[in-house]
């Protein structure tokens, strides 16, 4: 078995999508959802930025005590990626490291301007596929992917629609 970061498996993290699926996306779902981050992140004193996205639409950022301009620049790049698959940042570098491949050039892609480390995570919605995406930026890239799994969790459990 091949070591990938985070010990992570593109099949679990493909499992962990499917589970995190969304009832919807409006806008007032995405500032729940920043709302949500910005509260775990207070309580724990994490020196983070946040963004939340509509596909390429900003609907919320904020940048929290310690969280840098760079983190913006990781946000963006983390978002390309996304953009590009339609999967989580963390996903596609799990699956390069399964497949012993070099993402950026079996993809055609910069690393200037794709990321594929952990915290931009893609929100799909039932019925529609990808809606949106969840970045989080300013720890090491497991924690800023855990850190959004936990965020979207808490969105749906909100909902009622994770136990």
């Amino acid at each position: 078995m091949v070591e990938t970061t985070g010990g992570f498996t593109s099949a679990g993290l493909e499992l962990e999508a499917e589970t995190l699926v969304l009832p919807s996306l409006s806008i007032t779902d995405a500032i729940e959802l920043g709302e949500i981050a910005v509260n775990f992140a207070r309580d724990r004193a994490l020196p983070i930025a946040i963004e939340v996205r509509l596909k390429e639409w900003t609907v919320f950022h904020v940048s929290l005590p310690g969280a840098t301009p760079e983190n913006d620049w990781w946000m963006g790049r983390k978002a390309a990626v996304v953009m590009a698959t339609g999967n989580s940042s963390i996903y596609e570098r799990v699956l390069a490291e399964e497949q012993g491949i070099d993402w950026y050039a079996a993809k055609g892609l910069s690393e200037e301007t794709h990321a594929i480390h952990g915290g931009g995570l893609a929100l799909h919605v039932v019925g529609l596929g990808f809606a949106g995406i969840l970045l989080i930026s300013g720890m090491p890239q497991v924690d800023d992917h855990l850190f959004g799994v936990e965020v979207i969790a808490e969105f749906l459990a909100r909902k009622g629609e994770l136990q």
